[in-house]
């Protein structure tokens, strides 16, 4: 069984201009106490082909944490774009959402974003230099991708055993949360 459990996640401000920052309001449950941080980050996709281009816009970090639900809202600002190569500007590419604890992975949103100019005059001849105030950044929420992955949630004491109430790790799937992401929009 999975300790936290996210539950829903809302797209903000979209469809947005390219430069406005992003925004997620992001609702989790806690199905165990846990003493340790769990991490959330944002990261924007600059280049498929290449992860070096890949940019964590930020960074949340909670904890401890007890049981109950919880809802936060995740700002970042945009993506620099010095560090996009020029070509993989405009068009579709991705964000991710992920949450970790202790750096082990256990979900991951990714939403796919398109970055098109809305001048019908600069969608069909676009210019040479992107101009970015004119660029507006669509995610599309309604089909985001996710994926759980399966982690140690086990807390060892300080003499290094493991609590009675332990939780162990399994695939831990909420069949609705696509469906309250979209409803919510």
């Amino acid at each position: 069984m999975s300790a936290i459990n996210i539950t829903n996640i809302v797209v903000n401000n979209n469809p947005a201009r390219f430069l406005d920052p992003f925004s997620f309001d992001i609702t989790f449950e806690c199905l165990t106490p846990l003493e340790d941080d769990i991490e959330f980050k944002l990261i924007y996709i600059g280049c498929a082909s290449d992860e070096k281009y890949d940019q964590v816009l930020d960074t949340v970090v909670l904890g401890p944490l007890q049981y109950g639900t919880m809802k936060f809202t995740f700002e970042a600002n945009s993506p620099t774009v010095d560090l996009i190569p020029p070509d993989e500007i405009l068009g579709i590419t991705a964000a991710l959402v992920t949450c970790s604890f202790r750096e082990q992975e256990f979900f991951r949103v990714g939403y796919y974003v398109s970055n098109m100019y809305t001048d019908p005059q600069l969608i069909e001849n676009p210019p040479t230099n992107v101009q970015l105030e004119l660029l507006q950044r669509s995610i599309l929420a309604e089909n985001p991708r996710i994926t759980r992955f399966a982690i140690d949630w086990e807390q060892r004491n300080q003499f290094g055993n493991f609590p009675a109430n332990g939780v162990t790790s399994s695939n831990d799937e909420n069949n609705n949360f696509l469906n309250q992401t979209t409803a919510q929009q």
